[in-house]
């Protein structure tokens, strides 16, 4: 087996070899240290030197630690009678192999100059685990993960990718162990695969799991050298949504048809299906002015098809109480903890119910009352001082969630309900308005709802801000730059919650 590492100043004075460069970009928690600790087993048994380090980072997500492994022959060293000089950090420009456990890590990688298109093999898992920037960011702060495939594929000699956390967990394994067979099946160190799953087997932990998700990282790198296209996800319809399915093939245009049959199958678990037939009924009346103002793209259809499905969605105590208390939920903690089948999970909740969120999930008159109602405040106020822990892996604690969760059969009749149908309904009157008049502004206001998001006090900045641009609206409305101006501004909201820069640039738009 020969492997594809190129060769460049000796790192042994008086020889014609280099060390092997490796490094390794894994957060915590996903055996990065395991899988060093593998590749310098599988060297040294073969008769390499090896060195390894790691530093430790703690500053996103659960932190990522780099692992810097270096491999030389002991035979040349031996015929030259010195001793390999052996670095303890990757330099940028000199490494043969880089390893990414997540996406975005490839990419933090291939900007630090880790990756070389000259000489670097790059082996990474295309899954994502968002950082902290992208989850609290007002507005969707993901990263194109189109992007960072590209930045990847255009850094490195040869890019070998796979969503490998889904091969692990297929095997009931580890991302480390389907990274493992990437590296064997990747060709690029000069070791057989059976020195590779015998590392594995000296291990003696795991040792059936691991191979099983070796075998199976190792035969998705086998022979790939170019970029994969990501697959999007195929909705799951079933037989009551079939019907509404057949409605958007034939009342809506074919480019926008995607994100309505992903709106409909969210509204349905959300609610119900009848909800679904609203959200299309909804948009019946975008889509026609669409074809009378738009251009033939369906841009503002797909703006509104695409927030109105996550407004009429809102985070309520039943939808939250519903999610936490999912199977789906409960096996991806238990996966995520790795525990076997005879292990047991406790998940415990951290609630702190204020006021106005009871008072959202109760009948209008009600919710009203308890809003005006002083004393009943202090009540609710004294009595979740505080907040409460909830296990939800007990009876007891399950059964409150579930408890909770039942409200979504009133919902219809509920306070928070009949508030946000209000301003939904306001919404598309005014987007239908200024379509006929000015499309591109039509445009911009169709994605206001990016502002609405969450629940409580986060909930609360978000309509603020978004009252806040529907008011400088009138001010703008029959101005010749006005989707100019308004896009600034609804940017400007996006960008801080506090409201203090669209303040700013509402001032710089006046003046």
């Amino acid at each position: 087996m020969t492997p594809a590492i190129h060769p460049s100043e000796g790192a042994l004075e008086g020889t014609g070899t280099r060390a092997i460069t490796i490094a390794i970009l894994a957060m915590g928690g996903e055996g990065g240290g395991v899988l060093a600790d593998w590749i310098v087993d599988v060297a040294e048994e073969n008769g390499f030197l090896a060195q390894t380090t790691s530093v430790p980072g703690v500053a996103q997500r659960t932190g990522t630690t780099i692992y810097y492994i270096e491999l030389f022959p002991e035979a040349e060293a031996s015929a030259a009678g010195k001793d390999p000089v052996l670095a303890l950090m990757p330099v940028p420009g000199e490494l043969d192999v880089v390893i990414a456990s997540e996406l975005m890590e490839a990419a933090r990688a291939a900007q630090r100059g880790l990756v070389s298109p000259d000489r670097t093999t790059l082996i990474a898992s295309t899954h994502r685990i968002y950082s902290m920037t992208e989850k609290t960011a007002v507005g969707d702060g993901r990263v194109d993960a189109g992007e960072l495939l590209e930045s990847a594929r255009e850094s490195a000699r040869v890019f070998v990718h796979d969503d490998f956390a889904q091969v692990a967990a297929r095997n009931n394994s580890v991302i480390s162990a389907a990274l493992f067979g990437a590296l064997a099946g990747a060709n690029v160190l000069p070791f057989s695969r059976h020195a590779f799953e015998t590392a594995i087997q000296r291990g003696g932990v795991g040792v059936v799991a691991s191979l099983a998700a070796f075998s199976a990282g190792f035969e998705s790198a086998e022979g790939k050298a170019t970029l994969a296209v990501i697959e999007k996800s195929k909705t799951r319809k079933g037989w009551r949504l079939k019907e509404l399915s057949v409605r958007i093939e034939k009342e809506f245009p074919a480019a926008r048809q995607e994100v309505l049959q992903l709106g409909i199958v969210r509204l349905t678990d959300y609610q119900d299906e009848h909800y679904a037939v609203e959200y299309l009924d909804l948009l019946a009346p975008v889509a026609n002015a669409d074809v009378e103002s738009g251009s033939g793209d369906a841009v503002l259809l797909g703006e509104a098809a695409r927030y109105l499905a996550l407004w009429m969605s809102y985070e309520d105590a039943a939808r939250v109480a519903d999610l936490k208390i999912r199977r789906s939920r409960f096996d991806r903690v238990k996966q995520q903890a790795r525990a076997g089948e005879a292990r047991l999970v406790q998940i415990r909740e951290f609630l702190y119910p204020q006021t106005e969120e009871i008072a959202d999930v109760l009948p209008v008159r009600l919710g009203q009352w308890l809003l005006n109602a002083n004393w009943m405040q202090l009540v609710i106020e004294r009595f979740a001082r505080g907040g409460q822990i909830v296990e939800t892996t007990s009876l007891s604690g399950f059964l409150k969630l579930y408890c909770m969760a039942e409200f979504r059969r009133w919902r219809r009749g509920s306070l928070r309900f009949q508030r946000e149908m209000k301003k939904i309904h306001e919404w598309l009157a005014l987007i239908l308005a200024i379509a006929a008049q000015d499309y591109a502004l039509a445009v911009e206001v169709a994605q206001c709802p990016r502002l609405l998001k969450g629940y409580g006090e986060t909930h609360a900045r978000g309509e603020k801000n978004y009252d806040a641009l529907m008011n400088a609206l009138l001010g703008i409305r029959g101005k010749e730059d006005a989707a100019q101006c308004f896009k600034k501004l609804r940017e400007a909201a996006l960008a801080d919650e506090s409201g203090d820069k669209l303040a700013e640039a509402m001032r710089q738009v006046a003046a």
